[in-house]
């Protein structure tokens, strides 16, 4: 499976690997950066085991990890990836999402999902697209309903979170016929 480079005047996204990861080392030892995800990634040894397993993932063509570089800053800003993808049913997950804090709020989110949602419905043909979101991560929830995002529920004590408490994750979507409006009238001017 060949990985696209996805780019725009603010952002490119390329494959997420064991020769590149490094440059997010600084960013993952952010604390409190992934909270609310299941993954530990602020020692170097932790860091490491995440992209393997992104790269395992990929191998069995489930994932697709990408690097974030902020063409802004001229700088490796955090990472993404496509997961769960089911090739049949032609739906996909985009997670596993994390940056910097001084990137938030600037517009690189925003920039990145509007280059992962165009290829994810233009070019590979997908039919939906997912998020899931810990329930308790108001941030992340409020900027998948910015891009539109449609909830469409709560799994239940589904995730084992690092600390062993189960978390309840949200479920939001956007099907392919919502994203020909919404290419226009959320991701205008891109």
């Amino acid at each position: 499976m060949k990985v696209p480079t996805l780019e725009n005047n603010r952002v490119k996204l390329t494959l997420l690997d064991l020769n590149n990861y490094k440059h997010l080392s600084v960013i993952a030892n952010q604390k409190n950066l992934v909270q609310y995800s299941p993954s530990k990634i602020d020692t170097p040894e932790d860091l490491k085991a995440y992209v393997q397993t992104a790269l395992n993932w990929y191998e069995s063509k489930t994932a697709i990890p990408f690097i974030i570089f902020d063409k802004q800053t001229e700088t490796y800003a955090g990472t993404s990836r496509y997961m769960n993808i089911n090739w049949h049913n032609k739906v996909l997950h985009i997670g596993a999402t994390w940056i910097g804090r001084e990137f938030q709020g600037t517009g690189l989110n925003k920039n990145m999902k509007f280059l992962m949602l165009q290829y994810a419905f233009e070019t590979l043909g997908f039919e939906k697209v997912e998020f899931r979101v810990d329930e308790r991560n108001t941030a992340s929830r409020k900027a998948v309903q910015k891009i539109g995002g449609q909830f469409e529920g709560i799994l239940r004590k589904n995730v084992v979170m690092l600390n062993g408490i189960r978390r309840n994750t949200c479920c939001y979507g956007i099907l392919k016929e919502e994203w020909e409006i919404l290419k226009t009238e959320v991701f205008e001017g891109f």
